[in-house]
């Protein structure tokens, strides 16, 4: 990979917002997370790349591995522009029983991604015989034509055992369309969903489906989810996801065609995707972005970061499916067990002050609450402004600011979402980098995200305060975290 003539002057992954938590490109511009895929041993990262640019362009398939979901290496360009267009995103499974054919009685990875030539999208599949390190295209591509639709394109596939047959899932429009396959090569239109469901503002795109089981019930679900690029809960892009029955061909939603869920109630989550074959747990990564203000972000010499991979739990809330999400243990694993501020007793007029560590880190609060209480806390405190996060009247909010200097005029933002049950007792998991916060309420019940640029070359304050009523902090503990990129690129 070539690097610009003249790097920061501060070093290679030091420069000024750089996640130290967060999945970058260590140059250029990247969106959308494409083909995560488990595979002896290895987490594969492929996302949407434009290796010339820090803007949107010609998209390829970037690529790193990891270990562990916290630490990743980056790999080089896996899928690259060709004939039949540009390599829009989509996804990658393991062919276990050489369905394809292309692995010789043995198993192989194979990625199924949208081919798009101007306003024509196709889908198409290449495979990989090295574990992911270099990749043929099928001869045959595309395997599924256009039947004339704008927007066709993101599929997610899966291995369906009951059926023992192939699924995906595409993105048509505003609704998705199913296709069944037995070798990923010929594909037959089995069913469409989501005319009229949802939130229908924007474009559906990025789809995913998958079984879960309830951890109130004991049931398996399915889960739909899908990225829409307009009309998310913050403005702009946003997740949203639909719970019900999958048969093999079609998927039945249990809830009213009018209700909207949310994954994450902030500004920056969208084309959440899930890891195939990954056994016995779900998770996910977002980009970390909006598509309102992507473009423009004050980062160089890379845009856009993905959100900490999160475990995913289905449970039931007030009688309906719904998703809890937290970031995977290892990525927020307490390393210092001291409670700074535990007893805290949090009155109007006396807030509880005091310095920030160096990012990134992760402050959890626990609070007790009484009913009228509004309790809010501020990181990126300089004496005035700073990113406020708060809970109240059975609530959680964040208020980010505008930034200085302004780059957008979407930028500023005020997120809300509403808490279930009581809130006599709130925990909070805020988790802040060089360029980001993310925020978990009651062990992942919300999840709020947004790129957050603070003011630089300042010394940082946190703040606790309540603004109404009595509240306790019954247990806190400030945690700064290691680089993951300290050790190689130091």
């Amino acid at each position: 990979m070539t690097h610009y003539e003249t790097m920061p002057a501060h070093g290679y992954y030091k420069e000024k917002y750089r996640p130290h938590l967060h999945f970058t490109p260590e140059q250029m511009w990247m969106n959308d997370p494409n083909g995560l895929v488990y595979f002896e041993g290895e987490y594969h990262l492929f996302y949407q790349y434009h290796p010339y640019s820090t803007q949107w362009g010609p998209m390829h398939w970037g690529h790193a591995v990891s270990r562990d979901l916290v630490t990743w290496e980056h790999l080089p360009v896996a899928l690259h522009p060709d004939e039949q267009g540009m390599i829009f995103s989509g996804s990658a499974v393991v062919d276990h029983e050489d369905t394809t054919g292309f692995f010789d009685g043995g198993k192989g990875l194979v990625a199924v991604y949208t081919s798009a030539d101007g306003d024509l999208q196709r889908q198409s599949i290449a495979y990989s015989k090295d574990r992911g390190r270099t990749w043929a295209k099928y001869d045959g591509n595309p395997v599924l034509e256009n039947p004339g639709i704008a927007d066709f394109r993101d599929p997610k596939v899966f291995w369906h055992s009951s059926s023992s047959r192939w699924v995906m899932v595409l993105a048509a429009g505003k609704q998705v369309q199913l296709f069944t396959s037995e070798n990923l090569k010929q594909w037959t239109f089995a069913s469409s969903f989501g005319e009229g469901w949802g939130e229908q503002k924007g474009t559906w795109e990025c789809p995913d489906l998958f079984p879960m089981i309830n951890e109130k019930t004991g049931v398996e679900e399915w889960v739909l989810m899908i990225g829409i690029d307009a009309g998310g809960p913050c403005g702009g892009s946003g997740t949203q996801y639909f719970t019900g029955v999958f048969d093999g061909s079609a998927f039945f939603p249990d809830q009213q065609q009018d209700e909207v869920k949310w994954l994450d109630f902030g500004k920056d989550f969208y084309a959440a995707q899930s890891f195939s074959d990954l056994r016995d747990r779900r998770v996910i990564i977002a980009w970390m972005s909006n598509w309102q203000y992507a473009n423009d972000v004050p980062t160089y010499p890379w845009r856009s970061a993905m959100t900490l991979p999160r475990e995913l739990m289905l449970t039931k809330v007030s009688g309906k499916s719904v998703l809890k999400q937290m970031p995977v243990a290892d990525s927020i694993q307490s390393m210092d067990n001291s409670a700074p501020g535990s007893g805290v007793q949090l009155l109007p007029g006396s807030p509880h002050i005091q310095s920030q560590p160096d990012a990134p880190f992760v402050w959890k609060i626990t609070l007790e609450l009484q009913a009228d209480s509004h309790v809010e806390g501020t990181v990126f405190h300089t004496g005035e402004g700073g990113y406020r996060f708060g809970v109240e009247k059975g609530r959680a909010y964040v208020v980010r600011d505008e930034c200085v200097p302004a780059f957008s005029d979407h930028y500023a933002a005020v997120c809300t979402a509403d808490i279930a049950g009581s809130l006599d007792e709130v925990t909070l998991t805020v988790v802040c980098d060089f360029s980001s916060v993310e925020m978990f309420v009651n062990t992942g019940e919300i999840g709020m995200t947004n790129l957050y640029f603070p003011q630089t070359g300042l010394s940082h304050l946190m703040k606790l305060e309540s603004i109404k009523g009595y509240a306790a902090v019954k247990d806190m503990v400030i945690d700064q975290r290691p680089s993951i990129w300290a050790e190689n690129h130091s």
